[in-house]
């Protein structure tokens, strides 16, 4: 017999972990759906030389990529980004700019496996194609406020910084030539430290004074205001104000809409991938920040050129859905409590019953009510753990005087609470109150 194994770094989904991830999904996506983005799709394999040369040094590694049936060179797509690229490439003539899309679906990096990060999962993007505008950038940064907050999270911080503003202050003390390499070694230093950044800081560009300049810039302390902030990077970086002014400006679009208590300056935020050439953010729980960052993305204006001669800005943000599940069970969100698989049980008391249970049941569904019945023929004990196994709340059970009069007995399990001689229109009420 073949052993049912699964591969390192995968996983199977359970039915009360899909019903939480299909929760959270139908809430993102109804948020997306009121700042009027669509939904698209993008195929999971596309040719190694779509993918590649984009996502930049670790990630290029950790693509999934093989030679198909037909000799090709295939990938599997390490992210949604890449692929919306070549999609906008594609697609420019049949689609208004600027476009709004979101995209929620799986994908696969060769990576080590941990807590909350698998070689399987899921991403969800959402971004704003086809302008370069400071509007833009906020409206998104203003979604992912409203995105969490829909999911009942509190207590995040968003951290934002400029591409732009630090390879200004690198061209300033001459080191932007370095600037790719900078870049990916100051988004390390969440994780390996103050001093090995600048141990590799300065084995980089080769002079101390340099790498305590970079290190310095990344750690000034943002508490002040995010304009007496932003002054004293744009004082570093030679007084710079073209991208000083756009963060400026996204700040007070944030300011308005009453939210900016959640936003702060943060210069050593740069974001590992190599396409982002503007804004850039993080988004950590404050009770969880070990978890990493839930929620993080930038402005790419330069993305779509190895597929098109058509400039096409665009700015967006990724969810990391499996990270974001696991810190909320970690948390104990209420969210996470509504595992049934229905609201309510018929269980079989008679086999001749069966057609009466049917037309019980679509009255309920119709009433928007999710109603399973039970088709095995088993003791009522066995019925009542098949309930107690899908955490439904709710059982409906039949006495004779029931089926003449056409009502119901309810019975709340938990409780064993029984609500006798009900109609179809009162066990919904009662479902409904409860």
């Amino acid at each position: 017999m073949i052993h049912p194994k699964v591969l390192k770094g995968f996983r199977d989904s359970m039915p009360s972990q899909e019903i939480i991830r299909k929760q959270v999904i139908a809430t993102l996506e109804h948020d997306f759906s009121l700042h009027g983005f669509v939904p698209i799709d993008t195929p999971v394999l596309e040719y190694t030389e779509v993918l590649l040369g984009k996502g930049g040094g670790e990630t290029d590694k950790q693509i999934f990529h093989f030679a198909d049936n037909g000799g090709r060179d295939v990938a599997l797509r390490f992210d949604l980004t890449v692929p919306f690229a070549r999609y906008m490439a594609a697609h420019t003539n049949e689609i208004p700019l600027p476009f709004k899309r979101f995209h929620i679906a799986k994908v696969w990096r060769g990576e080590n496996p941990q807590k909350g990060r698998f070689r399987e999962f899921f991403q969800c993007d959402f971004d704003i194609v086809g302008i370069d505008s400071p509007y833009a950038d906020s409206e998104i940064l203003g979604m992912m406020h409203s995105a969490l907050s829909a999911l009942g999270l509190q207590r995040f911080s968003i951290k934002v910084a400029h591409r732009g503003l630090f390879n200004a202050f690198l061209t300033h003390i001459g080191c932007i030539e370095h600037s790719v390499e900078i870049l990916r070694t100051v988004d390390k230093l969440r994780k390996i430290g103050e001093d090995a950044v600048l141990e590799q800081l300065q084995m980089l560009v080769g002079d101390s004074s340099l790498a305590r300049k970079i290190l310095d810039y990344i750690t000034t302390d943002p508490s002040g205001s995010p304009k007496e902030t932003l002054a004293k990077l744009s004082a570093l970086a030679g007084n710079e104000t073209e991208h000083t002014e756009r963060m400026n400006t996204i700040f007070f679009v944030l300011e308005e809409l009453g939210i900016a208590d959640r936003f702060s300056i943060d210069p050593s935020i740069t974001r590992g991938l190599d396409y982002y050439t503007g804004v850039v953010y993080e988004t950590f729980l404050d009770d969880l920040p070990e978890i990493g960052s839930i929620c993080s993305g930038g402005r790419y204006n330069d993305l779509a050129t190895l597929y098109t001669k058509e400039h096409l800005p665009g700015v967006g943000s990724s969810i990391g859905l499996d990270r974001l599940l696991a810190a909320l069970e970690e948390l104990g969100s209420p969210l996470l409590q509504d595992i049934a698989s229905s609201d309510v049980i018929i269980l079989n008391q008679d086999e001749h019953l069966r057609p009466h249970y049917q037309v019980f049941a679509a009255r309920l569904r119709n009433a928007g009510v999710r109603c399973d019945t039970y088709l095995a023929q088993k003791k009522l004990v066995a019925q009542f753990k098949y309930a107690q196994q899908n955490h439904i709340p709710f059982a409906i059970l039949f006495t004779e005087e029931d089926i003449q009069s056409g009502s119901c007995t309810l019975r709340h399990l938990d409780s064993r609470k029984d609500f006798p001689g009900l109609t179809v229109e009162q066990v919904v009420k009662q479902i409904k109150r409860k």
